[in-house]
Order: C-alpha cells, then sequence, then structure tokens
C-alpha cells in the first residue's frame, strides 16, 4: 500500500511541453498531466494499453485513422500496438492510465 499527495510526486517533462507527475501501480502507471498549448506528440504506438481522461482544455487527438478534438469529460481508450499521436489546442490537464506499467516512465 501507498499514501501520496500528487502535489509532491516529481513533475518530469516527458517530451516537450508534456509535464507529467506519475504513479505506479504493481499492474499499471497512471499520469497526472500538464500540457502546454501548442504541444504535440509525434506519432507512436506501444504495447500498453492507455485511457485519456481529458480535464480540462482543448486536445486534438489520432488514433489509427479517426481524429477527434477532446474536451472535458471526454475519455478514449486506445489498445495495445494501436499508432496515435496529440497536440494540445490550449493548456490542457489530462490524465491517462496505461496497462501494463510504463517502466520507461519509472
Amino acid at each position: 500500500m501507498e499514501w501520496l499527495q500528487l502535489s509532491q510526486v516529481v513533475e518530469r517533462e516527458i517530451a516537450p511541453g508534456f509535464h507529467g507527475r506519475m504513479v505506479h501501480a504493481e499492474t499499471m502507471t497512471i499520469v497526472y498531466w500538464r500540457i502546454d498549448a501548442a504541444a504535440s506528440l509525434p506519432v507512436h504506438a506501444h504495447v500498453h494499453e492507455q485511457v485519456v481522461n481529458v480535464l480540462e482544455g482543448d486536445f486534438e487527438l489520432t488514433v489509427g485513422d479517426e481524429t477527434r478534438r477532446l474536451g472535458p469529460g471526454d475519455i478514449v481508450v486506445v489498445p495495445s500496438n494501436v499508432r496515435h499521436c496529440g497536440r494540445a489546442i490550449t493548456p490542457c490537464r489530462i490524465i491517462d492510465v496505461f496497462h501494463p506499467v510504463r517502466t520507461d516512465y519509472r
């Protein structure tokens, strides 16, 4: 068991403009993102299933061949090994849940 206070989890810039606080459980990683306006991630894929939860802001996400503009309350499930990319239209706060654990985020 682990008790945490989010403000005490060290924030790391994983890609330009993508500032994340990573919490690792036994089988998953949760990332609390603070994303700068106009920050973007190139097309990529990973073995991890990913659940994207938009809390604040407007974020454009492409999964496979489909692109959508997401806002607060939008949730997207990205299957394992599916190519995706995204960009923040405005400053955003997003929570991503990954399974299995993102060892590259440790």
